[in-house]
């Protein structure tokens, strides 16, 4: 039984080119040697490969979030979703995904250009909220920067529903007693309770 240098590491070589030295004797220890040294390689090979993810972008990360509470009165701009396995519509404000080198207020503006075609001024903070939660039976992990803001073009506030440019959604006005009364859902948690206190 022969080896290929080709398939043993450095040391292998080595030790095979001393048996063909001292003799048969030796063969049976280089053979050891090898396979437990090749053995050792192919597990560090193994153990070192990247392996593909094996859950969607929200799983096993933090995605850090910007949004944007935008009122026209009582109402709270939101667009609306749903999550099928929780049979469950919810609603939660405008933003999205900050960055990596983006500020969180400069996030909330790129949004909406993206979202809506719209320019926004962005104002206080008025909080970052933890959300640890499932979405479609996925794990999810967001915090999110919370922001009051306004629309620079008066005119979108006389839109009833805007339509999300990069999503299928549709952006609308919720009468923000609907969320805090429980008649619909409001996300991210905690939300709710911070509009409270405006």
């Amino acid at each position: 039984m022969g080896f290929s240098p080709w398939a043993v590491p450095a040391v292998g070589i080595v030790v095979v080119a001393l048996a063909g030295v001292f003799g048969s004797r030796w063969a049976w220890l280089a053979l050891g040697v090898l396979l437990t040294v090749g053995a050792g390689w192919a597990g560090w090979v193994v153990l070192c490969e990247r392996k593909p993810d094996s859950v969607t972008p929200m799983g096993l990360t933090i995605r850090p979030l910007a949004l944007a509470v935008v009122w026209r009165g009582d109402s709270l701009l939101v667009f609306e979703g749903r999550d099928d396995f929780k049979d469950e519509t919810y609603y939660r404000p405008l933003g999205g995904g900050v960055e990596f080198g983006e500020s969180s207020r400069d996030a909330l503006e790129r949004e909406f250009r993206e979202e809506l075609d719209a320019e926004i001024k962005v104002g206080k903070r008025l909080g970052v909220l933890e959300n640890v939660f499932t979405s479609e039976n996925r794990p999810g992990h967001e915090i999110a920067f919370i922001y009051k803001a306004e629309f620079v073009d008066r005119g979108m506030y006389a839109k009833d529903e805007m339509k999300i440019l990069d999503d299928p959604a549709t952006a609308r006005w919720v009468d923000v007693e609907d969320f805090k009364n429980g008649s619909k859902i409001l996300y991210p948690a905690g939300l709710t309770e911070l509009l409270s206190t405006e």
